[in-house]
């Protein structure tokens, strides 16, 4: 219920105003009526009412000096006027000091009605404004933590965009984070974050990043001062600021150490922490997560689980490494002699530069890594060698290559994919003509119920479906087809023996879909029909 009081010299009219109108039906209640403008203000002042109706001359303080202190003490009370003088000076008035409406004497019960509407109206849509500011203030409050995240990735990113704001921005967010003050960036990434994301659920993915900053805001809070954030997937900063203690470098770098050590302690996984240079603003701030990006990335060379300050990186002006022709000639003739330590020494040759050459050294070095791979594939299909599985690896390989973070495990690697093509054409060489029939005999006697080809055959030992034919008719006196088919009615006539098997499910057991073309290869076999020969059986 709205709350309403009446003011007016008139005892007669106070009655009439609050007898003879329904303001219950426009959910309004009186709560208290006055005489004059003074003592009215006094219990204004009191119960704090929605709406007030005055009288516009009174003997003490008349209608337009109540509504003046009242717009004054509160605005928010809505004011309508009543008097029986049509004077347009008081009209005037009541117009300055904001009143609702102005109503004359006698009052007409029809116009009143129309006044409470827009008056109840106003007082609806200002309570819905104050719901919705409430809202909106909760909303905030809850939002703030990405707000200052928000703030925060902008100063790393473009610095002090508004320096007339900073301050306001700020103390808005709660930051304490001086314009003027020294600082320090650190950079910490995941080692190994594909794989660390990929063994989790988005869920666990969301924990862990939280685990990080809280175990990163925590430390920090204890050592320094400094806020954490999360920048992207598997990468988090921080900014420190600096106190006046000569001590502070030193506590710099007990801080990175204590969030690799609990990190590492508390959620198993291992991280690279690179440190900008100390900076003195905010403006510069770009420039220090800059560096200390830079310097994380220096894993690259330097390996994983490191604490690496731009300061002590040795800046390498060498010029970009190229991969000559001459070396690709010499990794496909120690491939194709399957020399393996000539092997390792000619990719010696190759990361050894790589390793020092830091001018776009990931890009390029992942770009030598693939030419390795793609000379390899391309020597593996001369010798007819591509079969399905190293197809299968060599894709796998391709993607591992853009995964991997330093220069050591890239050459890894790429080193083991080279030994391994080695030793698959050494194997092929070495092998002897009754080699491959053997593997023929095993890949039919493992494999005879799939829907077998010669080519299917021909591609698992790594000869040509025509050699293949000659060379197994050659050494063994029959087809591959007829040992094929040897291999399947053996096994069927092993299977009729139990008189729990039916014939059908005979024929499709050792290779067969139509069970009236395995009946007549059946006895043309043996002699018998699949039912001639279990009637034959003790």
């Amino acid at each position: 219920m709205y709350r309403l009081v009446i003011v007016d010299d008139e005892p007669t009219v106070r009655h009439g105003l609050s007898t003879y109108f329904d303001w219950s039906r426009y959910g309004i209640e009186v709560v208290g009526e006055a005489d004059d403008g003074d003592v009215a203000l006094e219990l204004i002042e009191r119960i704090k009412p929605d709406m007030v109706l005055t009288d516009v001359r009174m003997p003490q303080m008349d209608g337009i000096q109540l509504s003046s202190e009242i717009k004054l003490r509160f605005p928010g009370i809505k004011i309508v006027f009543v008097s029986g003088h049509d004077d347009a000076d008081y009209l005037k008035s009541a117009l300055k000091v904001n009143a609702v409406d102005y109503i004359f004497k006698p009052v007409n019960m029809q116009e009143l009605a129309a006044v409470v509407e827009r008056v109840v109206k106003e007082l609806q849509d200002a309570e819905q404004e104050r719901t919705y500011i409430v809202d909106m203030q909760v909303k905030l409050t809850q939002s703030m933590p990405l707000l200052r995240e928000k703030f925060l990735m902008s100063l790393i990113w473009d610095g002090v965009t508004n320096p007339a704001r900073i301050k306001d921005r700020l103390d808005f967010l709660g930051l304490d984070l001086p314009a003027e003050a020294d600082y320090w960036t650190l950079v910490l990434k995941i080692d190994d974050s594909a794989e660390v994301v990929a063994t989790r659920t988005e869920r666990d993915q969301q924990l862990l990043s939280y685990s990080v900053l809280n175990i990163v805001q925590e430390l920090t809070e204890q050592m320094m001062q400094g806020y954490a954030f999360e920048t992207r997937n598997g990468e988090f900063v921080v900014i420190l600021r600096m106190g006046e203690e000569d001590s502070q470098e030193e506590r710099l770098f007990s801080l990175t150490e204590q969030i690799r050590d609990n990190l590492r302690r508390w959620l198993k996984i291992s991280v690279t922490i690179g440190v900008g240079e100390r900076i003195s603003g905010l403006q510069s701030m770009p420039e220090s997560y800059n560096q200390a990006r830079e310097a994380a990335d220096q894993r690259w060379y330097l390996g994983k689980n490191h604490i690496i300050s731009i300061d002590n990186l040795q800046q390498n002006t060498d010029s970009l490494y190229r991969f000559d022709t001459a070396q690709g000639e010499r990794i496909m003739s120690v491939l194709k002699a399957t020399d393996q330590e000539k092997l390792i020494a000619e990719l010696d040759g190759i990361f050894e530069p790589l390793s020092r050459s830091r001018k776009e050294g990931l890009t390029n070095c992942r770009n030598v890594s693939l030419q390795l791979i793609l000379m390899a594939s391309r020597l593996l299909l001369e010798l007819n060698m591509m079969g399905p599985e190293m197809a299968d690896k060599e894709a796998a390989l391709w993607e591992q290559v853009f995964k991997q973070e330093t220069i050591l495990d890239l050459r890894h690697r790429v080193e083991t994919h080279l030994l391994d093509v080695c030793e698959r054409i050494r194997e092929k060489r070495s092998s002897k003509p009754k080699n491959a029939i053997e593997r023929v005999h095993t890949l039919i006697d493992e494999r005879f119920a799939e829907n077998l080809q010669v080519g299917d055959i021909a591609r698992e030992v790594f000869l040509s479906p025509t050699y293949l034919c000659l060379l197994f008719k050659q050494e063994t006196g029959e087809t591959i087809n007829e040992y094929l088919t040897k291999v399947r009615i053996e096994k069927a006539k092993e299977l009729l023996s139990d008189p729990r098997n039916k014939f059908y499910e005979v024929c499709y057991t050792v290779g067969y879909s139509d069970p009236s073309y395995f009946s007549k290869l059946f006895k043309k076999y043996t002699g018998l029909t699949p039912s001639a020969f279990r009637d034959q059986l003790p």
